[in-house]
């Protein structure tokens, strides 16, 4: 069984939903970036998105893209990304490690050569935003054959021919609840989200489903009966807001990770 696939059966055990954490990687430096990781992990979350950077993040809203140009700014390299992971992995074996990012980064490393090195340093999950099915599904299977989680997308306006093919090929399942870049505000119910979110359970009931895109601790709790939800682009703002105040990124993150648990309690 996979790392990830049996966190969210101990989190849907313990009658919790799972959090998942997104930061860019090396934000606002690699060592504060690896002390942001540890923490994470200690305050509870189920999991950590990991994101490359990338010059265009098309994806993104200010918060990510502000976090993004930080990293970019110091001149990091893939390779910088990959020793943050290996040191991660030095103390912390257990905590699912997933990366987000642009198909680029992995066709300039080399499709192989990318997932090989994934699955050396220890990364469980991969989230390729621009890489669409059925485009990925070769890309896919090579993730399966090293023992990485592909995780395919889907949004609003999936329709549910094309939703029944890309779940009934996928182990997990990432739903995008609005139409809008990251960090934006909810511009749908929870209600109606939470119907996509059973329509996708319905058509394979043992797919996980991550929920992003507008969740914030104001919200969380409304997502509490779904498998998990992603918390991003408060995130990448809490540690801007820390380095304008001086205050310890690391240490103001794992505060709101150990708040963001308390509203998954079912």
């Amino acid at each position: 069984m996979s790392l990830i696939k049996n966190a969210f059966e101990t989190k849907s055990e313990q009658n919790e939903a799972a959090l998942l954490s997104y930061t860019v990687a090396c934000d606002p430096n690699f060592e504060t970036s690896l002390k942001i990781m540890h923490e994470i992990a200690k305050n509870g979350a189920t999991a950590l998105e990991i994101g490359i950077p990338h010059n265009c993040c098309i994806g993104e809203g200010d918060k990510i893209q502000n976090a993004v140009d930080r990293v970019l700014r110091n001149d990091t390299k893939i390779e910088d990304i990959f020793k943050l992971i290996i040191e991660f992995r030095k103390s912390n074996k257990v905590t699912p490690l997933i990366f987000m990012l642009y198909y680029n980064s992995a066709l300039q490393y080399g499709e192989d050569n990318f997932i090989r090195k994934c699955n050396e340093i220890g990364i469980n999950g991969l989230i390729i935003v621009d890489f669409p099915y059925p485009q990925n599904f070769d890309f896919a299977k090579k993730c399966k054959a090293s023992n990485i989680t592909f995780i395919q997308l889907l949004s609003p306006t999936t329709n549910e021919d094309r939703m029944k093919k890309v779940i009934n090929d996928s182990d997990m399942i990432y739903y995008i609840s609005m139409l809008s870049t990251t960090g934006g505000k909810l511009k749908v119910v929870p209600e109606e989200i939470l119907e996509k979110y059973k329509l996708i359970k319905s058509i394979k009931k043992d797919v996980n489903v991550i929920i992003g895109f507008g969740i914030t601790p104001e919200n969380i709790n409304q997502f509490k009966q779904s498998d998990s939800v992603v918390v991003g682009s408060f995130l990448c703002n809490k540690i801007e807001e820390s380095i304008r105040d001086g205050k310890d990124p690391s240490i103001e993150i794992g505060k709101i990770i150990s708040e963001l648990n308390t509203g998954l309690l079912r």
